[in-house]
């Protein structure tokens, strides 16, 4: 990821608790021309090894899995993003462009294909994804016969990471009174992203 150092977020806290809350993720692959991306939901393990280690599972159907063992992987997680309008600075020679914040993860992809563990990859993912829900959800509520088969209609995985990358890109490039503009005028589109972009502006601990 092209990431110049005014946009750099290196900070590991703030990294994982980005990956957690936007954890609808894209692993991405590519091996001799072939290349492959699939859409999946991540559970975030920051205490295991050195920088934590990501879990989740696809269809067995999905071929994406069969190429991956032991590979280097890429796993891309997008956060709010916002067009910014020149017209903003009130200013002359000032162009459009594009704030976002996105994390990239790269890591070694190691299947998981054994019953227990694979159930304890699941139970983890519910626990972690039913919590605040007013009736959580668990899976004691399947029969047995049931979750053999949706066992059997999935692998899971790990990814053990080995570096993350962070970009913050917030108009940090810009003057103070120029940013102050472009927050005002996100915060009066009230659009959900642009709300959120704002106030990713607007905190002082921003990279």
């Amino acid at each position: 990821m092209y990431v110049p150092t005014s946009f750099r977020e290196e900070n590991p806290g703030k990294l994982q608790e980005f990956i957690k809350t936007y954890n609808f993720g894209t692993i991405c692959s590519g091996s001799d021309g072939d290349l492959k991306a699939s859409h999946l939901p991540f559970l975030l393990e920051e205490k295991a090894g050195g920088q934590g280690k990501l879990t989740g599972h696809m269809a067995k159907a999905n071929d994406h899995w069969q190429s991956l063992a032991g590979k280097e992987v890429l796993v891309v997680f997008q956060g709010p993003h916002a067009y910014i309008s020149p017209a903003w600075y009130e200013e002359p020679d000032t162009v459009p462009t594009w704030n976002y914040v996105a994390a990239h993860v790269y890591g070694k992809y190691v299947p998981v294909t054994e019953e227990g563990k694979l159930r304890e990859i699941l139970e983890k993912m519910v626990g972690f994804y039913e919590t605040g829900m007013p009736e959580p959800w668990n899976m004691e509520s399947l029969s047995k016969p049931f979750l053999e088969k949706m066992l059997k209609a999935i692998v899971g995985f790990e990814i053990d990471i080995q570096r993350i990358e962070g970009k913050w890109k917030l108009s940090q490039n810009h003057p103070e009174a120029r940013r102050q503009k472009v927050v005002r005028a996100l915060q009066n589109q009230g659009k959900p992203n642009a709300l959120e972009i704002a106030k990713l502006m607007s905190q002082k601990d921003r990279t």
